[in-house]
């Protein structure tokens, strides 16, 4: 849930929905109303989070989508996907 400013990310109701779905990979998206479809800082730290989570559950992140009223842009056509370095 956010507002137009900012977000608040609980990873654990991510993993939540995926584990229940018995899920090996999920897409992450999230709307950004400016209309910039460029990851910021805060959107790679959280999706970097994300991925290391998902690394201990084995489950998979294929993507983060950022979309706009127009267009979208994603991480992994873009590569800067974060990988897990443990």
């Amino acid at each position: 849930m956010g507002g137009t400013s900012g977000t608040v990310v609980d990873v654990k109701n991510i993993f939540q929905v995926a584990l229940k779905t018995n899920s090996s990979g999920i897409l992450l998206c999230h709307c950004h109303p400016s209309g910039n479809t460029d990851a910021s800082d805060a959107d790679i730290k959280i999706t970097r989070k994300i991925v290391t989570a998902g690394h201990f559950l084995d489950i998979s992140i294929l993507d983060h989508i950022i979309l706009t009223s127009e267009t979208y842009s994603s991480m992994a056509d873009k590569g800067i996907l974060p990988s897990v370095n443990i």
